[in-house]
């Protein structure tokens, strides 16, 4: 693999000594950019798009040719894992994504096997491509959804505002539910391992879901399974180690016990102030985040002004990532992300002597 000419990321996930503070951004490679939507429509449709090795490459580069970002994020979905199981992935003109065959029975919970990978040889494709056409330019960061987040999208049978399904599962057969999580931890295990193996030099969890649950609830169905997988995962290649993140939306009255699950760095919201994060783990772990996206459709100044918010609020040192809260939305106007971007590269090394 090419030499990495830009590693201050992957530094600053491991802690280590860092010149300014990275950033990068959830869904960066999307549909706010006009580039993006112009390539989705030459591929037909989104999964379609995910599956095309040469268009997943394109999109994932895409916002590295606008923004001096400092890592690209792999171009796929959380819901692969499923769609391999033989669920039935489709996604609903402006309604998300469903599932013909969710998991709602116990027949359908112990038919549930840990996934074969070589029907997500597109995402290995995926990633091996990525790794070339980035020659070292910066990290790539390979993901998966997490066991309670995929449970939630499998058991409901798509997006979810109130989770009645999979929580009635929860409280009423546990047993099920938990047979859902473990098949889905050994999945993510294999699933990111092999993304690692062919070129992930980080990866991330994404726990989208498991704010929704009770502190209780939390600790059983969704972080117990993360610390499997974590314990489960490669941590170096190529010489070098591989950073974990996880990022639990919602999770920030968790802190302590999230940092205690051997993860290198947590993703933190908006709603975390980030100086309180700081002391709260102390040095167990690095931070990511964590600005409002919807503040990207403030003025300029008042997002190069909440960039120096945060940037004060964790302090100096290392061990700080600066991302979105939450994915980037749609609609979001691209001049306003570099803004963002270049506002994190100038006003950080004030804090990095």
């Amino acid at each position: 693999m090419t030499e990495l000419k830009n590693d201050v990321f992957l530094r600053a996930l491991l802690k280590q000594e860092v010149e300014y503070t990275p950033v990068w951004m959830m869904r960066q490679a999307g549909r706010y950019l006009p580039e993006y939507r112009a390539t989705r429509a030459q591929a037909g449709d989104f999964l379609s798009l995910c599956k095309n090795t040469e268009l997943a490459t394109e999109v994932t580069i895409q916002p590295l040719e606008r923004f001096d970002l400092d890592a690209a994020i792999l171009f796929s979905d959380i819901l692969t894992i499923p769609d391999a199981m033989g669920l039935g992935l489709y996604f609903a003109e402006g309604e998300g994504p469903k599932f013909e065959r969710p998991v709602r029975t116990e027949a359908d919970v112990l038919a549930l096997e840990v996934m074969d990978m070589h029907k997500l040889q597109y995402v290995t494709d995926a990633v091996s491509s990525i790794r070339k056409a980035l020659n070292g330019r910066v990290p790539l960061i390979g993901f998966s959804g997490s066991p309670f987040t995929l449970a939630c999208y499998m058991i409901e049978g798509g997006s979810s505002k109130e989770f009645r399904t999979i929580k009635t599962m929860m409280y009423q057969r546990p047993d099920l539910l938990h047979r859902v999580l473990d098949v889905l931890a050994d999945s993510v295990i294999v699933y990111l391992n092999t993304q690692i193996d062919a070129g992930a030099q980080a990866v991330q969890i994404f726990d989208t879901w498991g704010g929704v649950l009770s502190e209780t609830a939390y600790q059983n169905f969704s972080l117990r399974y993360m610390q499997k997988i974590v314990a489960g995962l490669k941590r170096e290649s190529e010489g070098r180690q591989v950073p974990v993140i996880v990022f639990t939306k919602g999770g920030g009255l968790w802190l302590e016990k999230m940092a205690d699950i051997g993860a290198d760095a947590l993703g933190l919201d908006w709603t975390v102030n980030l100086s309180q994060a700081k002391a709260r783990v102390g040095d167990k772990v690095a931070l990511q985040g964590n600005f409002d996206p919807f503040a990207l459709f403030g003025t300029p100044e008042l997002i190069e002004s909440e960039v120096a918010r945060i940037l004060a609020e964790f302090g100096t040192g290392s061990g700080h990532v600066f991302n979105l809260g939450h994915g980037i939305n749609q609609f979001t106007h691209p001049e306003h992300a570099k803004i963002l971007i270049d506002s994190v590269h100038q006003l950080s090394r004030a804090y990095h002597d």
